[in-house]
């Protein structure tokens, strides 16, 4: 059988039109892992309430970032995924491909560009570190509904926390702590709580007390919130962190619903009252830079973070295609997956 690899990341806009986002974030929104409503309900909240005026706002928000890797590169995201997959390639003599599980390059012709390269079995490389069924899991499904009899599929675990993805991400925030800082924000992606509880086995663990992240169980292997806690534990181990000096929080949060918490536009507005001056902000939930943690942290979060009264702000980049990581993510590849 002839290997291969697709990796995948969440997706992009083709442009930072107006009309472009509109049509990605319409095809986000109607994936029922993503909004989990049954579909009249969702294509009347898409349809009725976000599409009419949110991309307006986000194509705004992505002319401020397009282009931040260089002139002409386009999309953050886009841009480091394609030199990640590139970097991979270098190392491995296998085929690999790249797709988005929205927008281009799409994962019906990547995955059909592996099959005239003669794969047969094919390693999935989801590139989220952490669990969740509205990124893992529909980029797992879709996957698997394009390879069926043809290929037989193998999938890369979360990879929250592997010792070279720690160590390669503690390796990154390192290199870009200023002479002067006093305190790490870990801000990660936000996800409703009616995600954790409905991707609970069990049914009665996630959410339902204080310590629950805490507290062995086998719905950790599906909740995000402890895998992103754990990957919080693991960093701050590696740069030998007090538990003062650090904050975990989840940014993005969409609708009214209650989010994971605490918000990370809330931690920014408040952190100056409690004595942190020098911030210093990493977004671990990403492996390329895109419009969350360039434009939401770097310029947004950055304004709200120095209005409270704080004095200097860091952001440390993402992993994007740095040797380390690209080393480390070969590494799986050649073991097959193996967690």
């Amino acid at each position: 059988m002839s290997r291969g690899i697709l990796l995948v990341n969440l997706g992009t806009p083709a442009s930072c039109r107006t009309a472009d986002v509109r049509r990605y974030l319409g095809d986000f929104l109607m994936d029922p892992y993503v909004l989990d409503v049954p579909w009249p309900i969702r294509r009347m909240i898409v349809s009725c309430f976000i599409l009419p005026f949110r991309p307006k706002r986000s194509a705004e928000a992505y002319a401020k970032i397009w282009n931040h890797a260089g002139p002409g590169t386009g999309s953050p995201l886009l841009h480091h995924s394609r030199d990640l997959e590139g970097a991979l390639s270098a190392q491995l003599d296998i085929p690999c491909a790249l797709a988005m599980r929205y927008g281009t390059p799409g994962m019906e012709s990547a995955i059909t560009e592996l099959r005239e390269q003669g794969v047969t079995e094919l390693l999935l490389v989801p590139l989220y570190p952490q669990y969740a069924d509205s990124t893992c899991t529909t980029t797992v499904e879709r996957v698997r509904q394009l390879t069926e009899n043809t290929m037989t599929l193998t999938v890369l675990p979360p990879f929250y926390d592997r010792a070279d993805y720690i160590s390669a991400q503690a390796a990154l925030i390192r290199e870009h702590l200023p002479e002067s800082w006093d305190h790490l924000l870990l801000s990660y992606h936000g996800l409703p709580e009616r995600h954790l509880t409905r991707a609970d086995p069990t049914g009665n663990h996630c959410l339902q007390r204080p310590d629950c992240c805490a507290t062995p169980s086998p719905a950790h292997a599906t909740c995000y919130r402890h895998q992103c806690l754990e990957t919080t534990a693991g960093l701050a181990q590696a740069l030998r962190l007090s538990s003062d000096q650090y904050t975990t929080s989840f940014q993005s949060r969409l609708g009214r619903l209650p989010w994971l918490t605490p918000y990370t536009d809330q931690v920014l507005q408040d952190l100056p009252g409690t004595g942190v001056k020098d911030l210093v902000v990493a977004c671990p939930a990403f492996v390329a830079d895109n419009l969350e943690t360039l434009e939401e942290i770097g310029l947004a979060g950055q304004e709200t973070f120095l209005a409270a009264g704080g004095e200097t702000f860091t952001l440390v980049p993402c992993l994007n295609s740095r040797p380390d990581w690209v080393a480390a993510l070969a590494g799986w590849c050649r073991t097959g997956a193996t967690a």
